[in-house]
C-alpha cells in the first residue's frame, strides 16, 4: 500500500501538466489534503490525520476522478489506501462546489467508506483552494 501512495503521490505528476490544491476535512477522522488536479479530471491526493498525537498520524493516498464537471461544481469517485488508525482500503465520493466568483476556492462534501482494519463510513465537509489558473 505504501507503493501505492508513493506512486501516486511522486511519479504520476511528473508525466503531467497539474495544478496543485490543498484541502481540510472536517469529521471524527479530520485530515488535511494535498492534491494535483491532472487534466481537470482526475485528482491524486496525499492526506495526513490532523487533531492527533503525532504517534498516532494517518496517511492516505487517493485517486479520485471528477464524473461530472461544471464551473461551479465537481462531482467525483475514487479509490486509495489507508494506513495508521483504521487501516484499509478507501472509496471517496463528493462533491466539490464554487460559489465565489474566482473558482479558486470552495466547499466541499464527501462520504468515503474505508475497509479494513474496522469497517467505517466517514462523512466529512471542508475548505479547498486551488493554486494558479
Amino acid at each position: 500500500m505504501r507503493l501505492f501512495i508513493l506512486f501516486s503521490l511522486l511519479i504520476i505528476p511528473i508525466f503531467t501538466n497539474a495544478q496543485i490544491g490543498v484541502d481540510y476535512h472536517q469529521s471524527s477522522i479530520p485530515f488535511f489534503g494535498i492534491n494535483y488536479e491532472i487534466n481537470e479530471r482526475f485528482r491524486p491526493e496525499f492526506r495526513i490525520g490532523t487533531d492527533v498525537y503525532f504517534e498516532e498520524i494517518s496517511i492516505e493516498g487517493i485517486v479520485t476522478y471528477d464524473i461530472i464537471t461544471n464551473t461551479d461544481y465537481e462531482f467525483y469517485t475514487g479509490f486509495g489506501g489507508r494506513t495508521g488508525d483504521f487501516e484499509g482500503f478507501v472509496f471517496p465520493v463528493g462533491l466539490n462546489f464554487y460559489p465565489l466568483a474566482k473558482k479558486q476556492f470552495g466547499f466541499h462534501v464527501e462520504l468515503t467508506p474505508i475497509f479494513g482494519e474496522s469497517n467505517i463510513l466517514r462523512g466529512s465537509l471542508g475548505i479547498r483552494y486551488k493554486f494558479g489558473k
